[in-house]
C-alpha cells in the first residue's frame, strides 16, 4: 500500500527521476503486518463477483464502466469494522488493500470481456462458455504479468509525476479508514507528511450505502412494480421519418454520468443525437424504396424501426468511429 509525498526534498528512492519528491509508502517494506490472509481473499472475491457482474452490465449497456476500487475499499473497511464489534480482528490497511485489489480486478476483467465479446460476435464467432472463459483468463493473466515489470517503473519511480487520480483517491480512503494497528506501523516519512495535514480527507461509507439504497428503491419501483415506463420514446413521422427521441432514466446511468463528468457525458449524448436524429433518418430516407435488404441488415429498411436500424447499421458506424478516434492525434 503506497502513498505519495509532496514534501520538497531530494529523491531518496533508487531509480527515481531527479527532481521528484521522495517516495514514502504508508507501510514500509520492512514492516510486518497481516496482508494476504483468508478473510480478505474471500471478501475480495465475493465483492469482485458482485462488481464484476454490475460492471459487465454497464459496459454492455453504455459502452464504458467505472472503477470499483473506491466503493470496494469503503465496503471492506465497513465490513471489517462491524466485524470487530463482535470480537473479530479488524483488518489492517494491507488486508483492506487486498480486498479492494481483488474487487477491482473483477471489474477490470468484466470490462475486458465486455469490450472483447462484441468484437468476437462481429467476426462471426459464437459466445461459447469456453471461449468467453479463455478470453477472460488469458486477459487477466496478461494484465498481471504486464504489471509485474511495469509497477516499479510507472508507480514507484514516477510517483508524484504520474497522477493516477482514482488510485490516489482509493489510497486516501484506505488511509482514512486504517485501524489503530496500521496507524501505529505507519512509516516515519509518511507520518511527517501527515503532520502537515495532507491527505486527511475521509470518505464516508454512508454515501456508498445510501446510493445503493436509493438505486435499489428506484429499480424496484421502475422494473418490478412498473410504476412508470422504463424507456419513454417518441418516434417522429415525416419529414423526419425514422427519427426518435428516447431516454432511459436509471440509477446506473445517472451514476456513470456523474462520475465521467458533463464533458464526456455531453459527447456521448451528442453521439446519440447524431445517431437518432441524423443518421437513422438518412438511412430511412434513402432506403425507403429499396426492394431488397442491405447487408448487414436482414430486413427491408422500410420495415425497420429506429432501434432495428441502430442494431443493423449504426453500431458498425459507431465501432468505426471509436477505432478511428483511438488512432494517433492529428499533427
Amino acid at each position: 500500500m503506497h502513498t505519495e509525498s509532496n514534501a520538497p526534498q531530494a529523491s531518496s528512492t533508487p531509480g527515481r527521476s531527479p527532481g521528484l519528491p521522495p517516495f514514502h509508502p504508508y507501510i514500509s517494506p520492512e514492516t510486518v503486518l497481516p496482508e494476504l490472509t483468508a478473510a480478505p481473499l474471500i471478501i475480495g472475491t465475493l465483492l469482485g463477483m458482485v462488481f464484476g457482474a454490475s460492471s459487465l452490465y454497464l459496459v454492455l449497456k453504455v459502452g464504458l464502466t467505472v472503477s470499483a476500487s473506491i466503493p470496494v475499499a469503503v465496503i471492506s473497511i465497513t465490513l471489517f469494522r462491524l466485524a470487530s464489534k463482535f470480537g473479530i480482528r479488524d483488518a489492517t490497511i494491507l488486508e483492506n488493500n487486498i480486498v479492494q485489489t481483488a474487487g477491482s480486478a473483477g471489474e477490470s476483467i468484466a470490462f475486458g470481456v465486455g469490450v472483447t465479446m462484441p468484437a468476437i460476435m462481429i467476426l462471426g464467432f459464437d459466445l461459447e462458455v469456453a471461449r468467453v472463459t479463455l478470453v477472460a483468463v488469458l486477459g487477466g493473466l496478461l494484465g498481471v504479468l504486464m504489471m509485474i515489470p511495469l509497477r516499479r517503473a510507472l508507480i514507484v519511480q514516477q510517483h508524484g509525476s504520474l497522477k493516477y487520480p482514482e488510485g490516489t483517491a482509493c489510497a486516501e480512503v484506505l488511509k482514512a479508514g486504517a485501524n489503530a494497528e496500521s496507524k501505529a506501523m505507519a512509516s516515519p516519512g509518511w507520518l511527517e507528511k501527515a503532520a502537515t495535514g495532507v491527505g486527511q480527507r475521509a470518505t464516508s461509507a454512508i454515501t456508498i450505502f445510501a446510493g445503493f439504497a436509493v438505486g435499489l428503491i428506484y429499480k424496484t419501483a421502475n422494473i418490478a412494480l412498473k410504476a412508470w415506463k422504463d424507456v419513454p420514446e417518441k418516434v417522429f413521422g415525416a419529414p423526419l421519418q425514422g427519427g426518435s427521441v428516447s431516454a432511459e432514466i436509471s440509477p446506473e446511468l445517472l451514476g456513470v454520468g456523474y462520475i465521467i463528468g458533463p464533458r464526456i457525458a455531453g459527447i456521448m449524448g451528442a453521439g446519440g443525437v447524431l445517431s437518432y436524429l441524423v443518421l437513422i433518418p438518412i438511412i430511412k430516407f434513402f432506403g425507403e424504396n429499396l426492394a431488397a435488404p442491405v447487408a448487414p441488415g436482414t430486413a427491408l429498411i422500410k420495415d425497420m424501426g429506429p432501434n432495428a436500424i441502430r442494431g443493423a447499421y449504426i453500431l458498425y458506424i459507431g465501432a468505426g468511429a471509436v477505432a478511428d478516434g483511438s488512432g494517433p492525434p492529428a499533427k
